[in-house]
């Protein structure tokens, strides 16, 4: 898994003072939060001192930032990222993938995939792979590509509109979360730029916004409707790692669980 970040200003002074903003914290409120004196943030934002890779992980942990944004600014102030430093042992990498493959395997028949930060299809249990081959998936990998591109899967889901806007969102807020990857956004931009997307997106919603978005997906004479669950690891201090989603699909009424459980248990 990889990550790849793109700094709007590269200095590290700039970083800081645009990440506080964010935050909408003083530099007195930041002072207070990470125990560094106020006239030291101020001479970071100004350039006039240089932090250390201590002074960043305090500052990180008090701005509450993202694992791969802490790699961002470390490399903004001329460190190397901390997730390339602190690669995962191969016990650790047996023990986050075995419990990955549990939690797909024991979700059926329901679909439930691994994915990254954007979308991007990692492993997907056996209901997911053969639902949205019946749904008319092309095979894309990234999934918010797969939905939002025309074709038939698109054109098999009921609520596309509902649907794209929500996904749209989602990735608004991981572009919000994480402002310099470079990724997030060139996905973004190649959303936008599918047919009915970026109209979609500049028109007013024209219905009340449930309290959950079901996706309605017809499959032959069957109209199916299911929620989602994201699962994110707890607690991650490499970016690698923060990046993985479980997304399990669930039914969201009694007919569609029947039509599962009829044709994947």
């Amino acid at each position: 898994m990889s990550y790849n970040v793109t700094l709007s200003d590269p200095a590290f002074p700039g970083f800081l003072k645009n990440w506080r903003k964010r935050r909408r914290l003083s530099q007195l409120d930041l002072s207070l939060q990470s125990g560094m004196s106020q006239r030291h943030i101020s001479f970071l934002e100004t350039g006039r001192s240089n932090p250390s890779r201590f002074a960043i992980s305090q500052l990180a942990e008090a701005l509450e930032m993202p694992a791969a944004e802490v790699d961002a600014m470390l490399m903004s102030a001329g460190f190397a990222a901390r997730s390339s430093q602190n690669g995962w042992d191969e016990a650790t990498q047996k023990a986050i993938d075995a419990s990955i493959d549990h939690v797909l395997k024991g979700h059926a028949p329901y679909p439930a995939v691994s994915i990254d930060r954007i979308w991007n299809l990692i492993k997907a249990n056996e209901p997911a792979q053969k639902f949205f081959s019946h749904a008319g998936a092309r095979g894309d990998g990234n999934l918010m590509r797969e939905i939002l591109s025309p074709g038939d899967l698109r054109d098999n889901i009921v609520n596309w509109g509902d649907t794209a806007r929500s996904l749209m969102r989602l990735l608004e807020m991981e572009i919000a979360r994480r402002p310099h990857d470079n990724e997030a956004h060139a996905l973004h931009a190649e959303l936008l730029a599918l047919e009915g997307v970026a109209p979609l997106m500049s028109a007013p919603s024209s219905q009340t916004t449930a309290p959950v978005l079901a996706i309605q997906i017809r499959i032959g004479n069957d109209i199916l409707e299911l929620f989602s669950l994201i699962a994110t690891v707890g607690m991650s201090a490499d970016a690698a790692l923060d990046d993985l989603r479980i997304e399990t699909l669930l039914p969201a009424n009694d007919a569609t669980r029947v039509w599962f459980e009829a044709a994947f248990a």
